[in-house]
């Protein structure tokens, strides 16, 4: 169920029952001729989808996130690490205080990962009561990667595997094949003018596009996936 969705009393009745709650966290950044919104887009969506069967609420998703190699292409935001890493603590912090014991955040960007440090930090500051922390990264957890590999081993950003209905453009034409792609260790290693000169449409190469059928098997590996951490991956109960 979506927060917003709720009032703070149904929210307050919920915790009478169950402390678990889910916070997607994204980027605004360039996704070639897919929406800007991607990564916030599917991480709130695969969440929702995930947590509505179990009545597990769902925050808003954070939509910025730290993209600073895509900033030469408009519409990208970033925060700086200082800033996304105390937003995220403020949001554990608050989340914490009011009675949730076992917090998911459900992440869709990769350039996210360095809050995994932040979570070991703050799991480690002694509470009343213990807090549980779960960062799972959903589009490349294993059953998603492994159901997204039986199609085509190029996974990369802007393409084909980040391709749903949901995250395309009304009106946008999307050129047709593949194009060369992009070594990872070279994409990592760039600063934000050499990516956009390396890859002039956004597109990390690949396939641009597979078909809707594909795109459906990819994206229910990963709602199960979700859904099954929800239900059986804490340590704590």
């Amino acid at each position: 169920m979506r927060v917003f969705e709720r009032n703070w009393m149904q929210m307050e009745q919920y915790l009478e029952t169950d402390d678990r709650i889910v916070l997607p966290i994204g980027s605004t950044e360039q996704h070639g001729y897919l929406s800007l919104g991607t990564d916030a887009i599917l991480a709130e969506r695969v969440s929702i989808e995930a947590a509505e069967p179990l009545g597990v609420p769902v925050l808003p998703v954070l939509p910025f996130g730290m993209a600073p190699y895509f900033t030469e292409y408009p519409g990208t935001m970033s925060l700086r690490m200082s800033t996304y890493i105390e937003v995220v603590r403020d949001l554990l912090d608050c989340i914490a205080g009011q009675g949730f014991r076992r917090i998911a955040i459900v992440n869709g960007h990769g350039g996210n990962s360095p809050v995994t440090g932040l979570i070991r930090e703050w799991s480690s500051v002694p509470r009343e009561r213990s807090v549980e922390v779960l960062f799972h990264s959903w589009y490349n957890a294993p059953a998603t990667a492994a159901a997204a590999s039986r199609f085509d081993p190029d996974q990369l950003h802007g393409a084909w595997v980040e391709s749903f209905p949901w995250t395309r453009i009304d009106g946008v034409e999307v050129p047709e094949g593949s194009k060369p792609v992009l070594s990872r260790g070279l994409s990592g290693s760039v600063d934000r003018v050499e990516m956009r000169r390396l890859s002039a449409d956004g597109s990390h190469g690949g396939a641009y596009e597979r078909p809707d059928a594909d795109m459906a098997e990819v994206w229910k590996a990963g709602v199960t996936e979700v859904r099954d951490l929800l239900e059986n991956g804490w340590t704590q109960r």
